[in-house]
């Protein structure tokens, strides 16, 4: 692949480089990624999962906490009870509602 340098225009140039520089920081990161894929293969030929072979334990990813809570005026306004409160909840209680009041 030929890339005629001298008739880009310098948009294109800039462009050009901040999609080789990406490129080359990630190169690594790709390269081990299809290792991983690879390794993965092979000990699944074998009858075991490369967690196995290297005894290291893979993290299992959580499904999304559920909704708890609903805006009474929009509910599609949704809180699962954990980390801050959002504005509608700390208005609620503000006006004397209680966080019972807001259940789903």
């Amino acid at each position: 692949m030929t890339i005629n340098l001298e008739q880009m225009a310098l948009k294109e140039l800039r462009d050009l480089k901040v999609r080789v520089e990406k490129a080359i920081s990630t190169y690594e990161d790709r390269r081990k990624q299809e290792a991983l894929v690879e390794l993965e293969e092979v000990a699944q030929k074998m009858g075991f999962s490369l967690a196995d072979l290297t005894g290291i334990s893979v993290a299992k990813k959580r499904k999304p906490a559920e909704a708890k809570y609903a805006n009474p005026a929009d509910s599609s306004e949704t809180w699962t009870g954990r980390g801050r409160k959002p504005r509608w909840v700390q208005a609620a209680l503000e006006s004397g509602k209680s966080l019972e009041d807001l259940a789903i």
